[in-house]
């Protein structure tokens, strides 16, 4: 994607503001948006990412695609990378203490995250930043300073600090910390606007008041919709496993997609797809029919997503994969070679479980045999119930684990007996 050549300098700040807030949930305080643009410089517009894990997802790129828009704007981009933040690890709409991580997984996470984010931001108005950069400094003075800005009552104003505050479940003092860590970044970017999801508000709002303390205008707060991930229930999160990465395979992606709830379908075609207004509404009513109506509508969306990331080729490829697996019942035509394991094979016969993990298919013997007394294995489209199979009958067979996860089974490597 290219930068737009749009400058900073608003024409028209009111039909700007209104363009660059589309579709956020909250503008705070309002108004503020349109008097910036007046200024007519480019305005500092940070975004949190704490690497927790190692991909982006399509909830992260709401925030994201808007902080996009900004950039074609004119306007910074200021990416802050929470190397330091995550090893606390944000208790935003949690229920319960988050772990902590390690110096090493967040910072192979961080290179992970870093990689994929050009994938949606430009790079020549991009500042990247580490929130250890003036975190790790803070010294004990510091961060009593930080803390005396704020009080025990003001943090369980919040919502998930106040739950669980009454009904028993313990807080961490590392987690009252949380929120002044992370405005304390926006002091130190001095931050113009501060993008996030709905769960990030109150985050946002210590933010502004640490701004102030420190002699600085406060942020405006603006929020983007948390997209509910692929169980219809939850918002998108890896350690939920109910998301979609921006760097899977299209044909991953339209698969999870088309398992979507039809009333999400809407909510998709406008926060993940990014369609007109117009197009969406049109989706949703088509949805609201249900059977194939809404079937086509997800259809619609799923290859919007897809062309997104990957391009519109991919995108008729996607649909054509999907509809070839799963409409007709056929197994994919570009299928992964792979051999039996030898460690897999006893008497002629193949231990399924200890085969599937040492294929990649399963992440346990446990996981491998959850998946065969689910039915969710299969040779050559026919259900394996049983953990032992003849190892004659795989050679030459397509195995399936799941509804998107194919190999061919081309040979056994040297037979030897498995541990």
């Amino acid at each position: 994607m290219e930068a737009s050549s749009s400058t900073s300098k608003s024409k028209n700040p009111q039909r700007d503001a209104a363009a660059l807030s589309r579709r956020a949930e909250h503008v705070v305080p309002e108004g503020e948006l349109a008097r910036r643009l007046v200024e007519g410089r480019p305005l500092r517009v940070k975004f949190g990412v704490d690497p927790t894990a190692r991909d982006i997802t399509l909830g992260w790129a709401v925030p994201l695609r808007k902080l996009r828009a900004f950039q074609d704007h004119g306007h910074t981009a200021v990416l802050i990378v929470g190397d330091f933040t995550a090893r606390i690890g944000d208790p935003s709409g949690r229920s319960e203490t988050r772990p902590q991580l390690s110096i090493e997984v967040v910072r192979a996470n961080a290179e992970a995250c870093v990689a994929q984010l050009l994938q949606i931001l430009a790079s020549d108005n991009l500042e990247v930043r580490y929130n250890s950069e003036w975190l790790e400094p803070l010294d004990v003075g510091g961060i009593l300073r930080l803390t005396s800005h704020y009080t025990v009552a003001q943090m369980l104003e919040r919502d998930d600090f106040s739950k669980r505050f009454a009904g028993g479940h313990p807080i961490s003092i590392t987690e009252f910390l949380y929120p002044l860590l992370q405005g304390y970044d926006s002091v130190a970017v001095k931050a113009d606007i501060e993008l996030g999801g709905t769960d990030q508000l109150f985050n946002f709002l210590v933010a502004r008041d640490l701004q102030r303390a420190f002699g600085q205008p406060p942020q405006i707060a603006m929020t983007m919709p948390l997209l509910v991930g692929l169980d219809g229930t939850n918002k998108m999160s890896q350690s939920l496993g109910n998301y979609v990465g921006i760097r899977e395979a299209p044909e991953e992606i339209f698969g999870k997609l088309m398992s979507l709830p039809d009333s999400l379908v809407a909510a998709y075609a406008g926060l993940a797809a990014d369609l007109d207004d117009d197009r969406v509404t049109e989706l949703e009513a088509v949805a609201a029919q249900g059977g194939p109506p809404a079937g086509q509508a997800k259809r619609t969306m799923a290859g919007a997503v897809v062309a997104l990331y990957h391009g519109a080729e991919a995108a008729r490829r996607a649909e054509t994969a999907f509809d070839r697996q799963f409409v007709r019942r056929e197994a994919p035509e570009d299928i992964s070679e792979m051999q039996v394991p030898a460690q897999s094979i006893r008497d002629g016969r193949v231990h399924l479980p200890g085969a599937l993990v040492a294929l990649g298919l399963a992440s346990s013997r446990s996981d491998a045999r959850r998946l065969i007394r689910g039915g969710g294995v299969r040779l050559d489209g026919r259900s394996v119930t049983d953990e032992e199979v003849e190892a004659s009958l795989m050679i030459g067979s397509t195995l399936q684990v799941g509804k998107r996860r194919f190999v061919r089974i081309s040979s056994a490597e040297s037979l030897r007996p498995f541990d």
